[in-house]
Protein backbone atom coordinates (compact mmCIF):
# COMPACT_ATOMS: atom_id res chain seq x y z
CA UNK A 1 0.00 0.00 0.00
CA UNK A 2 1.32 3.38 -1.13
CA UNK A 3 0.01 6.89 -1.38
CA UNK A 4 1.72 9.59 -3.54
CA UNK A 5 0.46 13.05 -3.12
CA UNK A 6 1.90 16.11 -5.47
CA UNK A 7 0.50 19.42 -6.74
CA UNK A 8 1.88 21.33 -3.78
CA UNK A 9 3.53 24.99 -4.83
CA UNK A 10 3.77 28.39 -4.59
CA UNK A 11 0.33 30.53 -4.98
CA UNK A 12 -0.40 34.13 -4.15
CA UNK A 13 -3.75 34.74 -2.15
CA UNK A 14 -6.87 34.01 -4.23
CA UNK A 15 -5.39 31.99 -6.26
CA UNK A 16 -6.12 28.11 -6.72
CA UNK A 17 -4.25 24.46 -6.86
CA UNK A 18 -5.59 21.16 -6.84
CA UNK A 19 -3.44 18.19 -4.51
CA UNK A 20 -3.19 14.51 -6.23
CA UNK A 21 -3.17 11.68 -3.91
CA UNK A 22 -2.44 8.83 -6.05
CA UNK A 23 -3.01 5.04 -4.05
CA UNK A 24 -1.24 1.73 -5.20
CA UNK A 25 -2.08 -1.68 -3.87
CA UNK A 26 -5.71 -0.81 -2.98
CA UNK A 27 -8.42 1.24 -4.03
CA UNK A 28 -9.31 4.52 -2.67
CA UNK A 29 -12.69 4.07 -3.97
CA UNK A 30 -13.52 1.68 -0.83
CA UNK A 31 -11.64 2.92 2.22
CA UNK A 32 -12.21 6.03 3.93
CA UNK A 33 -9.49 9.10 2.25
CA UNK A 34 -9.01 12.27 3.99
CA UNK A 35 -6.66 15.56 3.53
CA UNK A 36 -4.30 16.60 6.44
CA UNK A 37 -2.03 19.41 6.83
CA UNK A 38 0.22 21.24 9.25
CA UNK A 39 1.65 24.55 9.23
CA UNK A 40 4.94 25.15 11.03
CA UNK A 41 4.74 24.66 14.55
CA UNK A 42 1.17 23.67 14.97
CA UNK A 43 -0.61 20.16 14.85
CA UNK A 44 -1.79 18.07 12.05
CA UNK A 45 -5.91 18.71 11.48
CA UNK A 46 -8.02 16.93 9.29
CA UNK A 47 -9.04 19.27 6.28
CA UNK A 48 -11.14 16.83 4.37
CA UNK A 49 -12.25 13.57 3.77
CA UNK A 50 -14.26 11.27 1.67
CA UNK A 51 -16.29 8.16 2.94
CA UNK A 52 -15.64 5.02 1.68
CA UNK A 53 -17.99 3.61 -0.80
CA UNK A 54 -20.92 6.11 -0.08
CA UNK A 55 -18.59 9.32 -1.42
CA UNK A 56 -19.98 11.67 1.57
CA UNK A 57 -17.53 14.38 1.57
CA UNK A 58 -16.50 16.59 5.27
CA UNK A 59 -14.69 19.38 5.49
CA UNK A 60 -13.05 21.36 8.38
CA UNK A 61 -15.08 24.80 9.03
CA UNK A 62 -12.32 27.23 7.43
CA UNK A 63 -11.95 25.21 4.08
CA UNK A 64 -15.69 25.26 3.80
CA UNK A 65 -16.81 26.63 0.02
CA UNK A 66 -13.16 26.94 -1.08
CA UNK A 67 -12.08 23.10 -0.81
CA UNK A 68 -13.46 20.16 -3.01
CA UNK A 69 -12.86 17.00 -2.35
CA UNK A 70 -13.06 13.75 -5.52
CA UNK A 71 -12.15 11.23 -6.70
CA UNK A 72 -11.23 8.54 -9.52
CA UNK A 73 -11.86 5.44 -9.51
CA UNK A 74 -10.37 4.71 -12.84
CA UNK A 75 -7.20 6.50 -11.78
CA UNK A 76 -7.43 5.28 -8.54
CA UNK A 77 -6.81 8.97 -7.01
CA UNK A 78 -8.12 11.53 -4.86
CA UNK A 79 -8.17 14.63 -5.32
CA UNK A 80 -8.45 18.44 -3.25
CA UNK A 81 -9.36 21.14 -4.98
CA UNK A 82 -8.26 24.43 -3.48
CA UNK A 83 -9.99 27.81 -4.43
CA UNK A 84 -9.22 31.28 -3.13
CA UNK A 85 -6.34 30.40 -1.06
CA UNK A 86 -5.25 32.07 1.89
CA UNK A 87 -1.90 32.52 3.94
CA UNK A 88 -3.65 30.44 6.78
CA UNK A 89 -3.97 27.96 4.23
CA UNK A 90 0.05 27.52 4.04
CA UNK A 91 1.37 24.04 5.21
CA UNK A 92 2.40 20.41 4.21
CA UNK A 93 -0.76 18.53 2.90
CA UNK A 94 -0.90 15.09 3.62
CA UNK A 95 -3.18 12.05 2.43
CA UNK A 96 -4.39 9.42 4.71
CA UNK A 97 -5.65 6.33 3.83
CA UNK A 98 -7.95 4.23 6.41
CA UNK A 99 -7.57 0.60 5.45
CA UNK A 100 -7.23 -1.98 8.50
CA UNK A 101 -4.89 0.87 9.47
CA UNK A 102 -3.41 3.82 8.76
CA UNK A 103 -1.91 4.77 5.75
CA UNK A 104 -0.37 8.12 4.63
CA UNK A 105 1.52 10.18 2.10
CA UNK A 106 5.16 11.48 2.12
CA UNK A 107 3.43 15.22 1.96
CA UNK A 108 3.19 18.38 -0.49
CA UNK A 109 3.87 22.07 0.63
CA UNK A 110 1.90 24.52 -0.17
CA UNK A 111 2.75 28.14 0.56
CA UNK A 112 -0.14 30.97 0.31
CA UNK A 113 2.09 34.19 -0.16
CA UNK A 114 1.94 37.61 -1.80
Amino acid sequence: VQLVESGGGVVQPGGSLRLSCTGSGFSVSSYTMSWFRQAPGKERELVASIVDFGGRTNYEDSVKGRFTMSRSSARNTVYLQMNNLKPEDTGMYYCKGLLWREFWGQGTQVTVSP
